[in-house]
């Protein structure tokens, strides 16, 4: 963690190649970037991903799951970290299908130290934004995941249209049960009326018919 209670960059490294691995913690060490490297993808998904900005310098070419297969099953997984892919073997399709699937930069083996401290800082920086962007979703999600079970549903129903009457159908519940639980969720969620709990639905993906 840093002073300033940001926590610090990291750039992660993905090479099977442990001289190149040591070669690109020393330069990140140069601009004060903290590093952590790691052998094989498998290393990777053993590893926890850091809470701060950060991002992935990858190998197309890994033992195992392939750099590129590697950041599609992350993407599956929801991790979206920035991608830098690193390869002495690209070929024009190999990059297309980086970039398409959203790598920051696609760079061939030998490249030059600068254009990938620039494509990392481009990378980390797309990370800030990200996460600050998603910061009140977070909040929010938080906030829901307090609530009881019961009071998910209700709020659940509610985000969708539903009035307390056909909730309390739905739920098998008394209408004044209802509404106990849904005042109780609208305060935990900071939520002042119902177009706030509409709002908040939306943004959790609530507001679909249940």
């Amino acid at each position: 963690m840093t002073g300033d209670g940001e926590t610090q960059a990291v750039v992660l490294v993905v090479d099977d190649d442990e001289s190149l691995r040591q070669s690109l913690a020393d330069l990140f060490a140069t601009v004060g970037l903290r590093v952590e490297t790691f052998g094989s993808a498998a290393d990777f998904v053993r590893d926890r991903v850091p809470d701060g900005p950060s991002c992935l310098v990858l190998d197309v070419r890994l033992p195992g799951l392939s750099g590129l297969d590697f950041h599609a099953e992350l993407a599956k997984a929801g991790m979206h970290l920035p991608v830098i892919f690193i390869t002495g073997h690209g070929d024009i399709p190999m990059s297309v299908r980086a970039m398409k699937a959203g790598a920051v930069e696609f760079l061939t083996k030998p490249f030059r130290d600068q254009d990938l401290l620039d494509a990392v800082q481009r990378a980390l920086e797309l990370d800030r934004v990200r996460r600050e962007r998603q910061k009140p979703v977070a909040e929010l999600l938080a906030r829901f995941e307090s609530l009881t079970l019961r009071e998910q549903e209700v709020i659940g129903l509610a985000g969708a249209g539903l009035m307390n009457k056909q909730i309390a159908g739905k739920l098998g519940l008394a209408e004044i049960t209802v509404k106990v639980h849904r005042g109780n969720a609208m305060r935990k969620l900071g939520a002042r009326s119902l177009a706030d709990l509409i709002r908040i639905a939306q943004t959790l993906g609530l507001d679909r018919p249940q």
